[in-house]
């Protein structure tokens, strides 16, 4: 894929980003967009998990991030929130780096980038990525700094999306 791990990354980490694409594979058998996050304090142990349920709820801004943070601000204290952190089987989008920024969210463990993911869908309706953003400069442009990692595990995180794909984006010939 086009870009490259970041930053280091711990076992932990590693282990916990597996399960976020786990979640994006669960995600997209149940009838969703292929995208899974879970939230995970300092000793990794996870406090929430959450899919895309942008089909099933008919809602587009039912993210897997956005998902999440939604459970999290309702059940977890602001404390709880801002030592854990954020994996994420894919780039988080504007939308949803925003709600990690109000949310109270530190740290982010990314998947696949967003230019990873625009590889596999090209231009269309079913999967409009937003090209050039980047959770990053999102996040960058707060009043707090938000470590992010990732891109990681890109060829993990790729392959549900291709599985996902494959019959949903017109074969070229």
């Amino acid at each position: 894929m086009t870009e490259t791990e970041t930053t280091d990354s711990s076992a932990l980490d590693m282990r916990l980003l597996r399960r976020a694409i786990e979640l994006s594979a669960s995600a997209a058998a149940k009838g969703n967009m292929a995208f899974g996050a879970l939230l995970a304090d300092p000793e990794g142990n996870i406090l929430l998990e959450a899919e895309n349920t942008t089909f099933t709820e008919r809602n587009p801004l039912n993210h897997a991030e956005s998902n999440l943070i939604n459970k999290a601000v309702a059940i977890l204290s602001p404390e709880q929130i801002a030592t854990a952190t954020l994996y994420t089987s894919c780039e988080p989008c504007a939308m949803c780096s925003g709600a990690m920024y109000w949310g109270g969210v530190n740290r982010t463990v990314y998947g696949m980038s967003e230019h990873d993911l625009l590889a596999i869908t090209g231009v269309n309706d079913h999967c409009p990525t937003m090209r050039g953003v980047g959770c990053r400069n999102i996040l960058q442009s707060g009043q707090r700094h938000i470590e992010v990692s990732g891109p990681h595990l890109v060829e993990e995180a790729c392959a549900v999306q291709l599985d996902y794909f494959a019959d949903r984006l017109p074969q070229s010939s």
